[in-house]
């Protein structure tokens, strides 16, 4: 069993920065892919970032691709995502999800463990 536990969410002013934080209770994580979703109210599940543990292979939607950035550090099992210029419609709860094998991507279907979940506020 793997758990997420998501931090740093918070209220930011638009162009403001914010970084996410998800750390992983399992042992390794070295052939894992560990993506971040986001979910605004009425709207599905959102695709934002992911990364594949063992490369370090990130991808990004267009949406978002400039100005977030996922990384991870190998010795703390955690991975965040920086989100820099951040605009209204960043407005959402952004959750953590891991797969333990290298062939997720943006598909929550594609992944088996998630976290509870950050609130991230943008104000205009």
């Amino acid at each position: 069993q793997v758990q997420l536990v998501e931090s740093g969410g918070g209220l930011v002013e638009t162009g403001g920065s914010l970084q996410l934080s998800c750390a992983a209770s399992v042992r390794t994580l070295s052939r894992s892919t560990v993506g971040w979703f986001r979910q605004a109210p009425g709207k599905e599940r959102e695709f934002v970032a992911a990364i594949r543990w063992s490369a370090g292979t990130t991808y990004y939607p267009d949406s978002v691709k400039g100005r977030f950035t996922i990384s991870r550090d190998n010795a703390k099992n955690t991975v965040y995502l920086q989100m820099n210029s951040l605009k209204p419609e960043d407005t959402a709860v952004y959750y953590c999800a891991a797969k333990m094998t290298p062939f997720a991507l943006g598909a929550p279907d594609d992944y088996d463990y998630w976290g509870q979940g950050t609130q991230v506020t943008v104000s205009s």
